[in-house]
């Protein structure tokens, strides 16, 4: 008898904290199923990821990486959201459509569709091809259950219609949950009125799509936010798929990750490094960027600092203040791009100045790491409060009356991080707590164990 083997499509938002969870899952599956995974990334981003992988990277031996145009001209913006996701819309349903009638044309065919759950459009293709589906969502359960609310929301006089705020106080989207300030939800961090409605017709599209889906999964764990789950039990946590770095060396990275910062990293002493990385959205202007340089340097202590090429708004090499790079010497290493991952696990970081991404988040936690908090935009301002809030891992900056993060405060806050060593013991212990679930027998790994049953069983079209 020939033995079933899965194919499944994967299709991730194209953005990098959505692309690199989605092929960690899809890493997992074929280890655990031995299965074909086909990964659908825009021409653009699948173009940065072939790029970016290295000569001893095999991730293309185990899965078939493909593209479908975003609609977008190569030289067109992308961080121009708004545009983004109108184009994504137009042209990548019927894109999608003819991959999977490819693979079906050939000897296999297609099992499931794995998609972000961003991408309600590429559930509603699998219905229309009677395949099943999977909604992947790869941010905190709780930002997933404020969407899921809206309707309730604008109910009961939170929000209008247009996604603009009309009680400023905190709520509770159950008596469980944590405050959520309303102005800290996604949609409301975009202060064009145009950018919200854009976004609050999505959530409303979304919201109906993925109801075509067999499983809703998560990127999280119930131990770090039992009250989203248990208020919307439908969606099932098998996460975090990055702890403990079960897989080695990650794939998807959009840049070229630099290992020489784990070569500097080895001759720093234990605990003592500030590891500052901002994701690829967060953009500073020039004077925010100088007085974080400054703070870096008064510090004291080593850091290793992740500066993308478009980090800076307008700015190049010469925007570091003057001399910073002299007086800070070897104490400093700044890359273009890290091995996340591996470095959060190194034992020379003592904590993370983080835009609070929720990737960026389930990695330091699960390193144990204490945190400094950035966040610039969409679920990022919650996910600080988990952490400052809810885990008490971090600390949060404040802005002065130029909207500016101070060096002072920036000080400030580091040597109160370092001075109270609480904060690396609720680490340590929220670190025990999240690597039991995906270890044998703890909850994320039950539900992913059903969840690799379930596809064993899906033989193609319904």
């Amino acid at each position: 008898m020939v033995q079933f083997i899965p194919h499944i499509v994967a299709i991730p938002y194209p953005a990098q904290g959505h692309v690199l969870p989605l092929m960690e899952l899809s890493l997992w599956l074929i280890k655990e199923l031995g299965c074909k995974i086909t990964f659908v990334n825009s021409e653009f981003n699948h173009k940065r990821v072939i790029k970016s992988l290295s000569e001893n990277d095999d991730v293309e031996d185990k899965i078939s990486l493909i593209s479908i145009p975003d609609g977008l001209e190569p030289h067109e913006d992308r961080t121009d959201l708004k545009k983004l996701t109108e184009s994504i819309n137009e042209a990548m349903p019927g894109k999608l459509m003819e991959v999977i009638h490819m693979i079906n044309s050939n000897e296999s065919q297609v099992s499931c569709v794995v998609a972000d759950e961003n991408m309600g459009w590429a559930l509603e293709v699998a219905d229309k091809l009677n395949i099943r589906s999977v909604a992947f969502w790869p941010a905190a359960a709780a930002t997933l259950a404020s969407l899921f609310s809206v309707s309730k929301l604008i109910d009961d006089g939170i929000i209008d219609k247009d996604g603009s705020i009309l009680k400023a106080e905190g709520i509770k989207l159950s008596p469980n949950m944590p405050i959520m300030n309303p102005s800290d939800f996604s949609w409301a961090t975009f202060p064009d009125p145009a950018m919200r409605k854009m976004i609050m017709d999505l959530v409303a599209d979304n919201n109906e799509k993925v109801k075509f889906a067999d499983w809703i999964i998560c990127n999280s764990a119930k131990e770090l936010e039992p009250a989203a789950f248990a208020m919307f039990p439908q969606v099932s946590p098998i996460g975090p798929l990055l702890a403990s770095n079960r897989l080695g060396s990650s794939a998807g990275h959009f840049w070229p990750q630099d290992s020489n910062s784990l070569k500097w990293l080895d001759q720093q002493p234990h605990n003592s490094v500030i590891y500052v990385a901002f994701g690829s959205f967060t953009i500073l202007d020039l004077t925010q960027f100088q007085e974080l340089a400054i703070g870096l340097e008064s510090s004291k202590r080593p850091f290793l600092w992740v500066v993308r090429e478009d980090l800076i708004l307008d700015g190049d090499d010469c925007a570091y203040p003057k001399g910073f790079k002299d007086r800070v010497g070897s104490r400093g290493h700044i890359v273009k791009w890290a091995p996340q991952q591996k470095v959060l696990a190194h034992p020379s970081i003592a904590c993370f100045l983080s835009h609070c991404g929720w990737n960026s988040t389930v990695e330091s936690v699960s390193n144990g790491v204490p945190f400094l908090c950035w966040p610039y935009f969409a679920d990022q301002l919650f996910n600080q409060s988990y952490i400052c809030d809810v885990w008490k891992v971090g600390l949060g900056f404040n802005k002065n009356e130029f909207g500016v993060i101070g060096k002072e405060e920036i000080q400030n806050k580091m040597d109160k991080l370092f001075g109270d060593v609480t904060f690396k013991e609720r680490a340590l212990d929220l670190q025990a707590k999240v690597n039991s679930s995906v270890n044998k027998g703890g909850n994320s790994n039950k539900i992913f164990g059903k969840f690799i049953e379930w596809i064993k069983t899906q033989r193609g079209s319904i």
